[in-house]
């Protein structure tokens, strides 16, 4: 088959002992994954044989207090650090994006800029930053805050963030650093500018002690569904990891993303969408379906519950009848997208709470595919070609076994019906999501003039 222009991309979601919250149960799952860095560069190596673009780690700042008997059955609270995570291993791999999650509103735009800077230097040009305000409001407690910011004021203080980090890994030109040892001169300092950036979020005057970053600045993720979402994602986010439970919502999101985008200047092209995929692969139907019954077996209901009580905005559904229906939730102020894609499914679908969260506790919300590889790769094909994605998010159930699956039946199917790259061709992530370099911003005060 004749290869077409466009072509997959897919992100692996490396979380945890993987997606299924259950999964660290089954018998051969690496229990111990998430503080064992050996088997998180395993993955990596493993992603990278199969050309995936990159892998992402999410991150959260606290363990949730509210629930004990469902907290201690999984592994969610059981999390390093993620720059560090991936620093590590970008020693061991040399082509496979490195994207991590920090948070606008726990963080400060220096310490983000510099951190992630920092790991794209290391990697030769590798990273990438999840972009997120942060749906947890336990978090506050750790940083010196009784509660969460309200929506509307994180995501204003988000698109101040990533417009200071974005100038602070300018601050250099890309040619600043002559190192020049008979003249003495290390750097150019006509090269230089410091930001003076002042707003009613943040005061930074730079500039970031570090040269520019070999991708100019790191590639931009984004996930937010809710309409300041995907605004702040149609203004900066390169790739847009969404929610979708149908093919009709992914073409929903993915044109009304696409529109504000264009709205904002922008190609559209420059912002690749990739939803996220739960896939429990087998070489049969019946021997995914009999996987799927496995890990399904293993979820205790007091973490379901507590799960699907989370994803909704906190919704305390304890007084209700877990074999009745999914009750009317008013309007939250955290996880808004959310929210919408999971009440969809029950109203849709009419399920009970039982079974809407033995569905969440899978995938949270996102699409789930149960089948032979050719079922599965048949169900992306789709969502790719009738407008729902230019790629996916993968997240398999367990590690290694969900992901050893995936990556030994249904990326070579891809890859024959010349839907997925069999072999790198650049070395950054931006050359593989076909990302073009941004120029230097000159929006800050020059550093230095010369005298005449």
């Amino acid at each position: 088959m004749t290869s077409p222009s466009r072509q997959l991309h897919l992100g692996l979601f490396l979380l945890s002992t993987g997606h299924h919250i259950a999964g660290w149960r089954a018998k051969q799952s690496w229990a111990q994954m998430p503080m064992d860095i050996r088997q998180f560069a395993q993955i990596a190596q493993q992603a990278e044989a199969a050309c995936f673009d990159m892998i992402f780690l999410a991150d959260n700042n606290c363990v949730p207090q509210t629930d004990w008997e469902s907290v201690r059955r999984t592994t969610r609270e059981h999390i390093l650090e993620p720059i560090s995570v991936l620093s590590a291993i970008s020693m061991v791999t040399e082509r496979i994006g490195l994207v991590a999650t920090a948070s606008t509103t726990y963080s400060e735009p220096y310490q983000v800029a510099r951190s992630f800077g920092t790991l794209d230097h290391i990697s030769g040009g590798r990273s990438g930053w999840n972009i997120v305000t942060t749906s947890n409001a336990n978090e506050a407690w750790n940083f010196g805050r009784d509660e969460h910011l309200q929506h509307a004021d994180r995501y204003q203080r988000a698109a101040s963030f990533v417009d200071v980090a974005k100038g602070l890994w300018d601050s250099f030109g890309d040619t600043a650093f002559v190192t020049d040892k008979d003249s003495g001169v290390y750097f150019n300092a006509e090269e230089l500018q410091v930001l003076n950036h002042k707003d009613a979020h943040f005061s930074v005057k730079g500039p970031l002690n570090q040269s520019r970053p070999p991708q100019g600045y790191p590639v931009l993720v984004q996930a937010g569904g809710s309409d300041a979402g995907r605004d702040l994602a149609a203004r900066h986010a390169e790739v847009i990891f969404s929610v979708s439970q149908t093919l009709s919502e992914a073409q929903e999101f993915y044109s009304d993303v696409k529109r504000r985008v264009a709205a904002h200047g922008r190609n559209p092209h420059a912002a690749k969408v990739l939803p996220g995929l739960f896939p429990v692969v087998g070489r049969t139907q019946m021997e995914a379906e009999d996987r799927m019954a496995e890990l399904q077996g293993l979820l205790h209901p007091a973490v379901g519950l507590s799960l699907l009580g989370f994803l909704t905005g906190g919704f305390d559904l304890s007084g209700y009848d877990v074999d009745g229906p999914f009750p009317e939730v008013g309007e939250t102020d955290v996880g808004k997208a959310r929210l919408k894609v999971i009440a969809d499914l029950a109203h849709r679908e009419n399920l009970s709470i039982r079974q809407l969260y033995e569905r969440i506790a899978v995938s949270r919300g996102h699409h789930i595919v149960v089948g032979s590889a050719e079922q599965v790769a048949d169900d992306m094909q789709q969502w790719f070609e009738q407008g729902g994605a230019d790629g996916f998010n993968i997240m398999p159930p367990t590690f290694p076994q969900g992901f050893a699956a995936f990556n030994e039946l249904v990326v070579p199917l891809l890859q024959q019906r010349g839907l997925f790259r069999s072999q790198y061709q650049g070395q950054t992530l931006r050359e593989h999501l076909g990302l073009e370099r941004p120029t230097r911003s000159l929006r800050g005060t020059p550093a230095w003039t010369p005298k005449a």
